[in-house]
């Protein structure tokens, strides 16, 4: 049986991962360029962990520029099976405060100009996306989150904008109103590009703020957002060694299959290149 590997991107100020045995710093090249930063791969509580800092160590890469692509390949090349993306978020709702912790299981896509796919270069394919959280991880997730005590909401939507500018208070008050739940940078096209991968994506994300619709609190600053970030961090390490120490038995879910019917495009005109650069995606329905 092959042996499970958890890939963990860290967002804004999940830089490393304490507590990683027999460690190696893994530097891949992808057709899609260079990830974030070097693969930290390692072990905990048993389990092969790689870890990746999305914005790069030392927060140095803007939303905006992220290398989704590599940086989702580069998981793919080293075996991975399960993504969990930390990310810091606002809360668009009241009920949901800062420091608390949201399981999304939907997303709306407000990026504009990121390359969103590894479909392109002669060949086309068409990903279910309706329900766009791995199931299985989530509720992981979730269980992880309570056990070390957080105050964590099951299901809502997360709307990824492009920024690296927050909304404005006009564009705050209208996804409030789409009946959003957070707000954040990063999880698009991440998300979609798992699925595209066929590994298991499940997003915890860690509100440090209200975004700037809330009347009676301070608008969304860095100085704000950095006081609440340490704890929720914490609390994320703590999650995720109990997601470590618990998932085990867990087999990937029918995201492991995402690609068996999405490829449209006739195998005989698909350049070799192609085939080539997408092998560790497409390898098994094109031999």
């Amino acid at each position: 049986m092959e042996e499970k590997m958890v890939g963990v991107i860290g967002g804004s100020g999940l830089y490393e991962m304490e507590g990683l045995e027999e460690v190696q710093t893994v530097s891949l090249k992808t057709p899609f360029g260079n990830p974030s930063d070097p693969f930290i791969v390692g072990r905990l509580e048993g389990v092969k962990i790689a870890f990746l800092p999305r914005h790069g160590k030392g927060h140095r890469i803007s939303p905006s520029s992220l290398n989704f692509r590599a940086n989702i390949f580069g998981m793919k090349k080293l075996g991975v099976q399960w993504i969990i993306g930390v990310s810091a978020v606002g809360s668009m709702k009241e009920s949901i405060h800062p420091g608390e912790m949201v399981i999304p299981d939907q997303f709306i896509d407000r990026t504009t100009g990121r390359a969103s796919t590894f479909f392109s270069d002669g060949i086309v394919g068409h990903i279910s996306f309706a329900d766009p959280i791995c199931p299985v991880l989530s509720e992981i997730l979730l269980q992880a989150g309570k056990e070390v005590g957080a105050t964590v909401q099951k299901g809502g939507t997360y709307i990824c904008i492009e920024g690296p500018q927050f909304s404005t208070r006009a564009e705050s008050k209208l996804y409030r109103s789409w009946g959003v739940d957070v707000i954040g940078m990063t999880n698009i096209p991440e998300a979609k590009l798992a699925r595209e991968a066929e590994i298991c994506y499940a997003t915890m994300a860690l509100a440090t703020d209200y975004d700037c619709w809330h009347e009676t609190e301070d608008d969304v600053s860095v100085e704000a957002i950095l006081q609440i970030m340490h704890r929720n961090v914490e609390n994320a390490k703590k999650a995720i060694q109990w997601i470590a120490q618990n998932i085990g038995g867990k087999a990937p879910c029918v995201c492991a299959g995402a690609l068996k019917f999405a490829i449209v495009t006739d195998p005989g005109l698909i350049p070799e290149e192609t085939k080539k650069d997408l092998k560790p995606i497409i390898g098994k329905y094109m031999k």
